[in-house]
Order: structure tokens, then C-alpha cells, then sequence
């Protein structure tokens, strides 16, 4: 007997949250981690660790919709005993170690839109790029499904295209292990 289809954002097996508000940061936590691990209410308590005197968290929106910096990122992943590391984009993505790289969350300049409206201002957004059965996706809350991006070359393509755009960082989410030794870098 069938199961039938699976819940919207988890095709073909695949954890995708869907954008809300301006929780991407906290969306591409969950879906590189691929299970809900985070809510706002969790971004909000390390924003308060973050900056317990603040009057203004420096770590999120001042209306309280998200837009949570890196250091939530950060912090979020060292309380599951991962690590985030900042990929220099100097060095070519051959480099990298994928097999010892858990995932990617990138930050990329996004454009805004009120509804079907687009607006001529861009943002900062969080993406999560994952390899899940072997197949790499890029699993960007705005999407309305996990994008298929493919094997290994076709993800250094990929990446490539948003880390040559001035304005964007990667992060690569490699266990705590992993970061110690060193291991996701090939020394070329």
C-alpha cells in the first residue's frame, strides 16, 4: 500500500522549508541540517546569549522578523557539535574535500518583492545547498521545491557562480572533527 505524496517541501525524501518572514537564516539552518532543528524562538534566545545587554539586538531584525546574522549561523551549529568555516574565495572550489563537507549555507544579494511586486532593492539571503542520496540540491527557502543541482562538478559550478558575484560568502558546515584536523581542505 502506498504512503502517497509526500508533504509539500519534502519531495523524493528531501527536507525544504518554505520562506517565512525574514527566517532564512533559520530555514537554511533546517535544511542543511535537513530536520527541524531551529525556530525563531531558538534564534531568538542565541541572539540574547549573543548580546545579553543589547537594547537592540545586533543580531537580528529590530522588528523582531528575523534577519539573523552569521553569528546566529555560527552559534546554532556549534550547539550541535558542528562548525561553520568561511570558505575564502580566492581559492578554487577544487580544493575542497566534499566528502568531509556536511553542507553549504550560502549568503547571496536577493531581490525584495511585496507580493507579486518586485522592488528595486536587494537583501542579503541564507541559502543551504545539500547532497542528499547522493545527488547535490540547492534547497533555498524561496524555492518552492529542493532545486536539483547534481554531482560534484556541477556543484562547483554552481557555487562558483555566486561566490564570483561581489557581494556573497559561503559557509562550509563540517563537523566540529572535520574543522579541527583540517580535512575538508585539499592542500593543492
Amino acid at each position: 500500500m502506498s504512503a502517497g505524496p509526500d508533504p509539500p517541501g519534502q519531495e523524493r525524501g528531501i527536507y525544504h522549508e518554505r520562506q517565512r518572514l525574514e527566517l532564512c537564516a533559520v530555514h537554511a539552518l533546517n535544511n542543511v541540517l535537513q530536520e527541524r532543528l531551529f525556530t525563531q524562538e531558538a534564534a531568538d534566545e542565541i541572539c540574547k546569549r549573543l548580546a545579553p545587554d543589547a537594547r537592540l539586538n545586533p543580531h537580528r531584525s529590530v522588528l523582531g522578523t528575523g534577519n539573523y546574522d552569521v553569528n546566529v549561523i555560527m552559534a546554532a551549529l556549534q550547539s550541535l557539535d558542528f562548525a561553520a568555516i568561511w570558505w575564502d574565495k580566492r581559492r578554487p572550489l577544487q580544493q575542497l574535500v566534499l566528502s568531509r563537507v556536511h553542507g553549504f549555507i550560502v549568503n547571496i544579494p536577493s531581490n525584495v518583492s511585496l507580493g507579486f511586486v518586485s522592488l528595486p532593492v536587494r537583501r542579503k539571503h541564507w541559502i543551504a545547498v545539500r547532497q542528499v542520496g547522493g545527488v547535490y540540491y540547492n534547497l533555498d527557502s524561496k524555492l518552492k521545491a529542493p532545486a536539483c543541482v547534481g554531482g560534484e562538478g556541477e556543484l562547483r559550478a554552481f557555487l562558483q557562480v555566486f561566490l564570483s558575484q561581489g557581494p556573497c560568502e559561503m559557509l562550509l558546515v563540517v563537523s566540529r572533527a572535520v574543522e579541527e584536523t583540517g580535512s575538508w581542505l585539499n592542500p593543492e
